[in-house]
Formats: structure tokens, sequence, C-alpha cells
């Protein structure tokens, strides 16, 4: 839990920003080097990302902006389609949502390494848990979910 603490917060748009670029950057630096420079994409996905944000979050706070490019980062405060979103752009995964009030989750299929990722950028108040459902290779169904207090 200390890691966390101590790594960079980031909107939940904000950190789809950086995921979106940094799958198109291919590199760390790469990344850092795009947004330095302006030499940003547009981008003409569902989501319409405007990349110039990140940007004026380096110019903002150069520090933080690269410890979360290299380090990492969690998100603020996440909401169910977010999580959904997130885990399309950042690990090009597809997931089920359950929008009913009361029940709401995502569920998808995560390999180990995704799933400690995922762990580390969700915001306070998730809980991430396994299926009991056989996956292939090392992944497994996930659900996550708000912890109803």
């Amino acid at each position: 839990m200390s890691e966390n603490l101590s790594r960079v917060k980031l909107s939940q748009w904000d950190a789809l920003l950086l995921e979106a670029l940094r799958v198109l950057s291919g590199s760390d630096e790469e990344l850092l080097r795009r947004v330095s420079d302006g030499d940003l994409p547009v981008d003409e996905s569902e989501y319409e990302f405007d990349y110039t944000r990140l940007a004026a979050l380096q110019e903002e706070e150069p520090e933080s902006f690269g410890r979360a490019v290299r380090e990492g980062y969690q998100i603020k405060y996440n909401t169910i389609r977010g999580i959904g979103s997130w885990l399309s752009v950042a690990l090009g995964k597809k997931t089920e949502l359950e929008l009913e009030e009361g029940k709401e989750a995502v569920e998808v299929e995560l390999t180990t390494d995704e799933k400690k990722r995922l762990e580390s950028v969700l915001s306070f108040g998730w809980k991430l848990y396994s299926k009991p459902q056989t996956v292939a290779g090392n992944a497994a169904v996930y659900r996550i979910e708000p912890i109803q207090r």
C-alpha cells in the first residue's frame, strides 16, 4: 500500500491520454520526447484524445509527469466506464460492463502481470478478485467492483 501512496496521482482522463500515447510511442523515452517536442498525433479513435493536455501537464509538473511515465501512477478517481476504457486503451482488452445500480462491475480476462498493473493504477475504493473460471495459460477472469460500504 505504501507504494501507491508515493505514486503520482493522475485523473482518469490523463491516464487514458498517457496510455493511448504510450501505445503509439513504443517506449517511455519516446513518449516523453513526443510530448516535450509537441510531436503529438491527431487521434481518430472513438475517444478523440487531445494529447496537448499531456504537454500542459508536463509543463505544469515536469518531475511528476516524468515519474508517472517511467514509474507508474495511480488514478485519483475511477468510474466503471473509465476502468473499461483504461483496460481497452492500456491493455487492449475487451471488457464486460455490468451497469445495474448496486451491482456495477467490470469483468475482464487478465494475465498475472496485467492484473498487477491494473491493481497499481486503480483508485481507492475498488476491489479486484478472480472468478472461479479457468482460462488458458496464466490468465484468469477478474471482476472489478466498487467496495460497498
